[in-house]
């Protein structure tokens, strides 16, 4: 039994992950704001984990094996954390994000197309840090989300007073409405009304990751002692064609598709640049992934279910203009 403590965790394949932490016989405590309460038997601190005078108070003399951070975004809240929590923690935990990679959202090292990019592509010991810019402010971090990981990373990285890991997560799908981002939903109403669907002209390949095999990643991550990022991914490039072609098949309709032009936002998971993940360092640390195309038909089928009541109680309406691209990931 290990004392772990998890900061987030209300949903998704966070709360998964508090489940089976629990399951396995470990003395689990959840922080956050209280929105959402816990399973019965796990420790709940409910405080503001940007407030470091209120976290340091709300832990008191508790001390853990384990900290599996799920909701760090900016650097200043990593730094707050390594404050409170060195002399707390021997090995600390953080969700990050494929978003990282985005070599639209900084100065990256080119990647050849279709090949999956390394850890070593950002290397957060030599990231560059600035906590002066507004990471307070909820427009600016949403549009840093990929920044913010990285210095957050950084921050962790250089702190010292614990071994530090980063889980980079690809984007996390199944579950049907616990995938709160409502990207795989978004084909499956699309597809079952007839509606377009927007695309790259040369849409490249991603990678995907059920949030069950996120969550008994990330319970494995807490028991390992490797430190440094790991990327976090099933096996298998999937481009936005492949999904929606399970979709269309599992709908039993046609998808309908409108290229848009080049600089013009399209639908989740299209993507005209490259930085889809390579899983190589997980798997040579002991951890084997599921392939994508194994699980995404049944991920789908959950999201068909709702689209597929709701499309056949009301006439198709009108097609609409397709949302810009999600390129969060969900780490709760």
């Amino acid at each position: 039994m290990q004392r772990i403590c998890v900061i987030g965790g209300s949903r998704y394949f966070g709360k998964l992950l508090v489940e089976r932490l629990q399951a396995a016989g470990h003395h689990v405590t959840v922080i956050n704001r209280g929105s959402t309460r816990p399973p019965v038997g796990v420790e709940h601190l409910v405080v503001d984990r940007g407030d470091e005078a209120a976290l340091s108070a709300a832990l008191g003399a508790r001390a853990f094996d384990v900290v599996v951070d799920q909701v760090c975004y900016t650097p200043v809240q990593a730094a707050i954390a390594a404050r409170v929590f060195t002399g707390r923690t021997r090995r600390y935990v953080m969700t990050s994000t494929i978003e990282v990679y985005d070599p639209a959202t900084a100065a990256l090292p080119p990647a050849p197309r279709r090949t999956p990019v390394p850890e070593e592509t950002v290397d957060p010991a030599v990231w560059q840090v600035a906590m002066d810019l507004p990471w307070h402010d909820a427009a600016y971090l949403e549009a840093h989300y990929a920044e913010g990981k990285r210095q957050a990373e950084a921050v962790f990285s250089r702190a010292g007073g614990f071994a530090f890991a980063a889980v980079r997560s690809a984007h996390v799908l199944g579950g049907g409405a616990r995938e709160f981002t409502g990207r795989l939903a978004h084909y499956a109403e699309r597809v079952t009304r007839g509606e377009e669907i927007a695309v790259h002209a040369r849409a490249l390949p991603t990678v995907f990751v059920h949030y069950e095999e996120l969550a008994e990643l990330l319970s494995w991550a807490a028991a390992a002692d490797f430190t440094g990022p790991v990327n976090a991914c099933s096996d298998g490039l999937v481009d936005v064609h492949d999904l929606v072609g399970i979709v269309a098949a599992q709908a039993g309709r046609e998808a309908v598709y409108r290229t848009v032009p080049a600089g013009e936002k399209a639908s989740p998971f299209s993507f005209d640049r490259h930085y889809a993940m390579s899983n190589t360092r997980a798997k040579a640390l002991g951890f084997s992934f599921s392939r994508a195309t194994d699980w995404l038909p049944g991920a789908v089928a959950e999201a068909l279910a709702p689209s597929c009541t709701s499309a056949s109680a009301a006439p198709a309406p009108a097609p609409a203009p397709a949302p810009a691209t999600a390129t969060a990931t969900a780490t709760d």
